[in-house]
């Protein structure tokens, strides 16, 4: 089939001839025409199976008839990264260059004077990640009452970020009469309960079963001690016939660390990860897509619908936490039908991450030794076993061994220790206590308290007099009187009748 007979229209066929595409993908083959109809679709397949311009090339043809208002938006775009969002931007250009549609990109790191001013001349395409929109439509630079179609892209990727909240609120806020459209790589329980609330009626589209890997992908794996992954990855970047590759770290701290152990060994390298400028991973990525930049060590914020044209090499520095990370990663080679290897760099300790996502893709990654590093194995969860503390039944089941083991054991110098204890120990004789004199009654004590005062005050007392004997006057309220009081005071005259 070709992209002319799925209802697409001419203007938009010769981009996507232009661009070098004859014939549809599955997903778009499938996906296109319904959204030509207006229906909602739920669309779920791999990554590299061209998700984006399903939804791209029908709103482009839906959009031609109208014209867009100042701060209304006709169409909305979510995207989970700067980077996806920038990468639908560039979709958008390269297939409607022959349309007079109007877009705006709303990203983080960007000048929000720049994004106003493009609202205020009116889009028609809007794309925006879920926290630049909410900042400029709380700021009242944005009314989302004019929007027609409504895209959720990489859904599953807005879950793993905590975005939902956020898509929630922004749905909130949409009309209610809209088309949806909802693409995600993997479809777990949540994504398909939000799906069920965000769309009417939709059409499934899934052209291939979720978190599948592409068969021109090779893998492979080996198993090193944590000081020996630098040597093993730089051992096969010297080893492999590496045009352009990807290395994947889990933490930001581990993309600066390597990008600088790669360089100071003579790489052509660059770094990408989310605590970057935007200006700079721009850069680095176009830098990269040019082929300036032969290595981009980066972090997961790449793993996801960056599309870079015959990437020949993935390599996972650290194993991915999530397998459905494995899958995105490694998604990133072996597009478009083009041959991709991918390779990770596992630890002993890391079976359980590896098992995960053999259970995922439903094959074993094949294991590979390197020359000059000890090929390590992965540790058995027997041995793990044995090693945390035991439950409490067990702890229950174990005291009478224990107890018997303690009654088995010799004790040394224990009969001495027990005789000492067991010997009475001798009581000494206490001197009798005097015999206390009978206490005066209370009211004897109440006429000892009046008639004698307390020896302390007797003692302040006599200390006052020894101090006083100099005989001096004392001035002041003592014996002094003060001669206005010695005035003889004036009658008071009589009142007045």
């Amino acid at each position: 089939m070709n992209f002319s007979e799925i209802g697409l229209g001419p203007e938009v066929l010769r981009a996507v001839e232009d661009a070098g595409y004859t014939q549809p993908t599955p997903i778009q083959e499938q996906a296109i025409p319904w959204v030509l109809q207006g229906r909602d679709v739920l669309g779920c397949a791999q990554t590299g199976t061209g998700k984006t311009a399903s939804f791209t090339l029908p709103m482009i043809e839906i959009l031609a008839n109208g014209r867009a208002r100042a701060r209304m938006p006709r169409s909305l775009i979510l995207e989970p990264t700067r980077e996806l969002a920038a990468q639908v931007a560039e979709n958008f250009e390269t297939y409607g260059k022959h349309h007079k549609l109007n877009m705006a990109l709303l990203i983080g790191g960007e000048s929000f004077g720049d994004q106003i001013k493009k609202l205020d001349r009116g889009v028609d395409v809007l794309i925006a990640t879920p926290g630049r929109m909410i900042d400029l439509f709380e700021r009242g630079n944005i009314l989302l009452s004019d929007i027609k179609i409504f895209v959720i892209d990489e859904a599953d990727r807005m879950l793993d970020m905590g975005f939902i909240p956020d898509i929630e609120r922004i749905v909130a806020l949409l009309p209610k009469m809209r088309q949806t459209l909802f693409f995600s790589a993997t479809m777990p329980p949540e994504i398909k309960r939000l799906a069920d609330n965000f769309l009417m009626n939709p059409r499934e589209v899934s052209v291939s079963p979720p978190a599948s890997m592409a068969e021109t992908v090779t893998h492979a794996m080996t198993i090193v001690q944590p000081d020996d992954k630098r040597s093993a990855l730089r051992h096969l970047l010297k080893t492999e016939d590496v045009k352009n590759a990807l290395i994947f770290c889990n933490r930001k701290r581990d993309v600066a660390i390597l990008h600088k152990s790669l360089e100071k060994h003579g790489f052509n390298a660059g770094a990408l990860h989310g605590d970057m400028p935007q200006s700079k991973r721009t850069e680095t990525l176009e830098a990269f897509k040019k082929g300036e930049i032969t290595l981009l060590v980066c972090s997961d914020v790449a793993a996801r619908g960056i599309d870079i044209a015959g990437l020949s090499h993935v390599f996972n520095f650290d194993t991915p936490l999530h397998a459905e990370d494995y899958v995105h990663r490694i998604g990133r080679t072996g597009r478009a039908g083009k041959l991709g290897r991918a390779f990770t760099i596992a630890n002993p300790e890391e079976g359980k991450q590896i098992a995960a996502i053999s259970k995922l893709i439903k094959r074993e990654i094949p294991l590979i030794s390197i020359d000059g590093i000890d090929l390590a194995e992965f540790e058995e969860l027997s041995d793990r076993r044995r090693r945390r503390p035991a439950r409490k039944d067990e702890a229950r089941r174990d005291e009478p061994r224990k107890e018997e083991a303690r009654r088995e054991e010799p004790r040394r110098e224990e009969e001495p220790r027990a005789a000492v204890a067991r010997a009475p120990k001798p009581v000494e004789a206490r001197p009798p206590r005097p015999e206390r004199e009978a206490r005066p009654d209370r009211e004897q004590r109440v006429d000892v308290m009046r008639s004698e005062p307390p020896r302390r005050d007797r003692d302040d007392r006599r200390r006052r007099r020894e101090e006083d004997d100099d005989d001096e006057v004392v001035i002041g309220f003592g014996d002094h009187v003060p001669a206005f009081l010695l005035r003889r005071a004036r009658p008071l005259a009589a009142p007045e009748a």
